[in-house]
């Protein structure tokens, strides 16, 4: 493809240059480049890419995109005259309309669905999956867990992969054969133009709680960012057929979403009224039932997913399961075979007799239902292990800590991701929130540093009946100390604990 095909996709300011020369890859990394590349200026979160301009040209860039206004420089003299400066007013978009060109445009040849929310993105997209594959297609999904499409299965770098990488992989799900592309999208790839270049057919809103305001700074400009994938990913004319947004109607920002989205929309719902409704909840320990009224039938749904949160989740998969032509009986029997997804209230059974849960709630609303959910289901006592994130948010810890100990009959605070926080000033922000509950509406608490050995104390403190809930690392396989990644399961650490305490029994 040739310079000039290339900028076809993007809105450029001004050029200089030859635009006949091939590209062969685009990258913002000036360190990839090679001869033939496209290099695009970023101005990023810790670098500013316009720094590595001659860099990029030394390097044998066949062109490199600049953002006006950011580059006030000119190139170098070493510069080929080959090669070619392009400005264009915002380099980030720029960067995923190009790589998507480059691709061959691969959203265009899928359907896409994109689901985003604060909580329930992950549970909606392998729900999601599980359905549509029960249809008969082939599905790949891009989230937090992972990436996986055909028989490829990779650990995910980000929730939504960057620009050039995510328009790659739907290059190679097209290639593979697929028909659906399952996205997680969060709110900082909306913000930083991740998905550009994408064009999605159904599009998702779980719910809007506190997080990221350590990056978006107020919960308007968070909604703000998600709002996005409602209004500027679901029109673009280059596809044809219909498109459907699907909106919680439980969630204070749904109004919004619905004022601003202009493609057809169904809500879903549970408390208020929706198009998607569902009634008669029955909630237990062995999973849910309940009746779902459509615009496309009636159904009854019996899931072995337990928690009210669960059935607003699965509310959202039945409406892309229905805007894809899938039958309620279909529908029925395909959640009826999900047991549970990757982290995600995922019960650790080793013989004992008091429960085990794992699940990746990360923020107070996600640990209020979380909790919520337990209290539905318990025999005993609610035993709560969970920390908070370095490096993030630090306004939700107090909050959090206050959840816990409002629903739980005994908290263990400890560390979750440090990173380069210390972890004993996490462990006060936390703990300042729960010393603000009045000790009569609070549980008894303390607090470990060391995730392993709250996890060990929790188990070992375990009646029968009980119920023992590890937060908010769910699939994760590791914990961040300092800048080290190492090795850390809360799944593989509560069967350790488990085999531990029976060897001392």
């Amino acid at each position: 493809m040739t310079l000039q095909e290339l900028l076809d996709a993007v809105d450029v300011v001004k050029t200089s240059g030859d635009l006949r020369s091939e590209v062969v890859s685009i990258t913002e990394d000036s360190r990839a480049v090679r001869p033939g590349s496209v290099f695009v200026a970023i101005q990023g979160l810790q670098h500013d890419g316009h720094h590595f301009v001659n860099q990029a040209f030394a390097q044998g860039a066949t062109a490199v995109v600049v953002e006006e206004g950011c580059f006030q420089g000119v190139p170098a003299e070493n510069t080929s005259a080959a090669s070619a400066l392009i400005h264009v007013n915002n380099s980030r978009k720029a960067l995923g309309f190009m790589a998507s060109q480059l691709a061959g445009n691969p959203s265009r040849h899928l359907k896409m669905v994109g689901v985003t929310g604060t909580n329930g993105k992950t549970t909606v997209t392998h729900l999601t999956k599980l359905l549509l594959e029960a249809q008969g297609q082939q599905v790949g999904l891009l989230g937090t867990v992972g990436y996986m499409y055909g028989n490829t299965r990779r650990e995910a770098s980000h929730t939504t992969p960057a620009p050039v990488q995510l328009q790659e992989m739907l290059r190679e799900m097209v290639g593979v054969g697929t028909d659906v592309g399952v996205l997680e999208v969060s709110s900082h790839a909306l913000a930083l133009d991740r998905v550009a270049g994408c064009e999605f057919d159904i599009v998702v809103f779980t719910n809007l709680t506190q997080d990221h305001l350590d990056f978006h700074h107020t919960m308007e400009r968070y909604f703000q960012s998600k709002l996005h994938l409602f209004t500027d990913y679901v029109v673009g004319g280059h596809k044809s057929g219909s498109k459907r947004a699907l909106v919680n109607a439980d969630d204070p920002w749904a109004s919004l979403i619905l004022q601003h989205c202009p493609i057809p929309v169904w809500t879903f719902g549970i408390h208020a009224k929706a198009d998607i409704q569902a009634e008669a909840i029955e909630l237990g320990m062995a999973g849910t039932q309940f009746v779902v009224n459509s615009p496309l039938g009636r159904m009854t749904i019996t899931s072995q997913l337990v928690g009210e949160y669960n059935v607003s989740n699965m509310l959202a998969a039945i409406g892309v399961g229905l805007e894809m032509g899938m039958s309620p009986d279909v529908i029925e029997h395909a959640l009826e075979s999900v047991s549970n997804v990757p982290g995600r209230f995922e019960r650790i059974q080793e013989g004992q007799d008091f429960t085990v849960v794992v699940d990746y709630a990360h923020t107070d609303d996600a640990l209020q239902r979380l909790l919520e959910a337990a209290q539905t289901i318990k025999q005993g006592r609610i035993i709560t292990v969970f920390g908070c994130g370095g490096d993030r948010d630090p306004g939700k810890r107090a909050k959090m800590g206050q959840v816990a100990v409002q629903k739980s009959d005994l908290v263990i605070v400890t560390s979750d991701n440090p990173r380069t926080e210390n972890p004993q000033a996490i462990l006060a922000d936390i703990e300042e929130g729960i010393e603000a509950v009045s000790p009569e509406n609070r549980c008894s608490y303390q607090t470990i540093s060391d995730r392993a050995e709250a996890i060990c104390v929790a188990i070992q403190e375990a009646s029968p009946g009980d119920l023992v809930l590890i937060a908010g690392k769910g699939h994760e396989d590791y914990q961040i100390l300092g800048t080290q990644k190492v090795h850390f399961d809360d799944r593989e650490e509560a069967r350790k604990a488990i085999h531990q305490r029976r060897r001392s029994d």
